[in-house]
């Protein structure tokens, strides 16, 4: 299982670990075999006021291990069927909880910064355009041969910018079917393959057993697309590049992706995980507006593109620093299809 386990005998003492709560918890099963769960890992703090028989489940919540770590989970404890007394209690790497309060991440800084982007990326090569244009009246023809490239290289960026920032202006409303989530995660990493991620390790952690997801195939794939682009270029300077493709089911995942919207259950967890450097901590509350980069070259449109997508659809993105040694993990959550 991809998610960390732990089986608890009637006493409350820990009978099983599987991999990945050894990995996560930094502690070997035969060490935890026969210890009780609050001496393996700190519990939540609202563990001890639980009702006697009943599930308990606390989301993004910090636990300290036993080893001195220190991460946050999901946090769930449930009855094991048809063994009185016996709990399965589960423990799910957290996203930041960022995000979540923020339902609309387009604020009025955001449209400062669209102003002032505008005003620099498109006055700029205008200028250059202007120039060129009167280099060209009297220049020798020699040297104003070169000049015609100029002004095309210049709108072609214009162009590009503009096309860019009008996937943000498209008001349709997203149309989502159930989807087969594999064939394009297949798809994206091949094309990353084939291009920009030529020389990056990737790896897959995938569920087996997750189910279809209502969601837009255009959409889905623009976004990991977009999310793979990213970790290439934030692992280029490793010595090993990695990228994990992951997927996950979260058991009593829930959030509103707006303003007004109602809270709905989105399970289905797409991940894009990557070795770099993660974003700077000066920009990481706003890394999903537009117009925020921590690349000197960078637009600040790809992760506000995904953001806007993964809302059309009725999910969230989210963004994490992760594991030991520590990952950059960006998170596509979306609602399972019920039909």
């Amino acid at each position: 299982m991809p998610v960390a386990i732990l089986v608890l005998d009637p006493a409350g003492t820990v009978l099983l670990a599987n991999a990945a709560a050894e990995r996560l918890l930094n502690m070997s099963e035969r060490a935890m075999r026969g210890q009780p769960l609050d001496a393996v890992m700190a519990l939540p703090s609202d563990y001890g006021s639980r009702r006697a028989g009943l599930d308990f489940a606390a989301f993004d919540t910090a636990i300290a291990t036993q080893r001195g770590g220190r991460v946050r989970v999901d946090f769930t404890e449930v009855a094991m069927p048809d063994h009185p007394g016996w709990r399965i209690v589960t423990l799910h790497p957290a996203a930041a909880s960022r995000g979540l309060a923020q339902p609309d991440r387009v604020p009025a800084r955001a449209a400062t910064g669209a102003a002032a982007m505008l005003a620099h990326e498109i006055k700029n090569p205008l200028s250059g355009i202007r120039g060129a244009a009167q280099l060209l009246a009297g220049t020798p023809q020699g040297e104003a041969a070169t000049l015609p490239d100029l002004i095309i290289d210049e709108v072609d960026r214009i162009a590009a910018l503009i096309d860019r920032m009008q996937d943000f202006t498209d008001t349709r409303p997203c149309v989502v079917e159930p989807i087969n989530i594999y064939p394009l995660l297949d798809h994206a990493r091949r094309l990353a393959c084939a291009g920009f991620a030529r020389e990056v390790r990737f790896e897959e952690r995938f569920d087996p057993s997750l189910p279809l997801v209502n969601a837009n195939r255009d959409a889905v794939l623009q976004i990991l697309v977009n999310l793979l682009k990213n970790a290439a270029e934030a692992t280029v300077h490793q010595a090993d590049r990695r990228i994990i493709l992951a997927t996950t089911y979260r058991h009593g995942m829930a959030a509103s992706a707006g303003a007004g919207k109602p809270r709905r259950p989105l399970p289905i967890e797409l991940a894009v995980i990557d070795n770099g450097p993660g974003a700077p901590d000066d920009i990481v509350d706003q890394l999903f507006d537009p117009f925020v980069s921590g690349k000197p070259e960078g637009r600040g449109l790809g992760l506000a593109l995904v953001d806007k997508l993964a809302r059309d659809m009725g999910g969230i993105a989210q963004y994490a620093r992760e594991g030991s040694p520590e990952m950059t993990v960006l998170r596509i959550l979306l609602p399972r299809a019920t039909s």
